[in-house]
């Protein structure tokens, strides 16, 4: 079981429920649109900078691209960048009805595709870590390193827990979800994925995020995620996976060192749960720090 997912039901048990919305950088020079459509779903994105490297930036749930603006701006002076909203969140479509991982990974696949992107490095933040390593698996010949966003932080490490339970926990979080979407939302990204050094603003502006996301598909995506094996994907794609990971949970490696997955964990402190935001300037260095070990 996945680390969101075992503080999704943590949450759950105790639930105290709890918005303005920031303007959002606006990206200049971006190039001529493709009308990207993956399974007939059109997807939003921007695509600026530019250079023999691609950078995609995935988001996790509930938010959307303009998470990325200070990471765009700091290299599309060196890169091409591209940011994109996922299938139902953003501008993306929503005229679908299947929000697996894997479904998600086609998407990745048909963007680079689209897009002609080579030596693709994937970035994804949270739920987009399993989707851009599914990605990278349907198709290896474009990418050449996964960065990972506050994810992969038991990947390879055998769950000991009562299974039977823990599924049944679940499927409860789910009725939540589905009986009260916005209360059950808000209490578990307060008492999960916020920090203490969180700002108001920060807090504000993800919230107002999930309060407009689409109840219905956002619900779903969590129904629909499989216990994605991700050790044996990392395995298969034979790429480093770096993780820009916050340290308000900790991140257990042994899975990795045991499988011999090659990583490198750069950690940003004292943030919670959306690093890229909370401390977009430090991010960026642990990030250009990646980018000089890929190269």
């Amino acid at each position: 079981m996945k680390l969101h997912q075992r503080l999704f039901l943590f949450v759950l048990c105790s639930v105290a429920f709890a918005c303005t919305n920031p303007e959002h950088k606006t990206q200049k020079n971006s190039k001529a649109k493709v009308n990207i459509v993956s399974n007939n779903v059109r997807i939003d994105y921007t695509d600026t900078g530019s250079g023999d490297t691609t950078l995609l930036f995935v988001h996790g749930w509930c938010i959307n691209k303009t998470y990325w603006a200070d990471q765009i701006a700091h290299f599309s002076k060196r890169y091409r960048v591209v940011a994109i909203d996922l299938p139902g969140f953003g501008k993306s479509g929503r005229n679908r009805n299947v929000w697996t991982t894997a479904a998600f990974g086609e998407d990745i696949k048909n963007v680079i595709t689209q897009l002609d992107l080579k030596n693709v490095v994937l970035i994804g933040h949270s739920m987009a870590g399993d989707i851009i390593l599914q990605g990278a698996v349907n198709i290896p010949g474009r990418v050449i390193a996964l960065v990972g966003v506050d994810n992969f932080k038991s990947a390879g490490v055998p769950f000991t827990g009562d299974s039977v339970k823990a599924k049944k926990e679940y499927t409860d979080a789910i009725a939540a979800m589905k009986r009260n979407f916005k209360a059950t939302t808000f209490g578990y990204f307060n008492q999960a994925l916020f920090y203490k050094t969180t700002t108001k603003a920060v807090k504000d502006r993800v919230l107002n995020d999930v309060a407009h996301a689409d109840p219905v598909i956002a619900t779903a995506c969590m129904e629909q995620q499989d216990d994605y094996p991700e050790a044996a994907k990392l395995l298969q794609v034979k790429k480093k996976l770096y993780l820009i990971n916050s340290d308000y949970t900790p991140t257990d490696t042994s899975g990795l060192v045991a499988k011999k997955i090659p990583y490198r964990l750069l950690e940003i402190h004292a943030t919670g749960h959306f690093p890229m935001i909370e401390k977009p300037q430090e991010f960026n260095t642990l990030l250009d720090k990646a980018m000089a070990d890929i190269k």
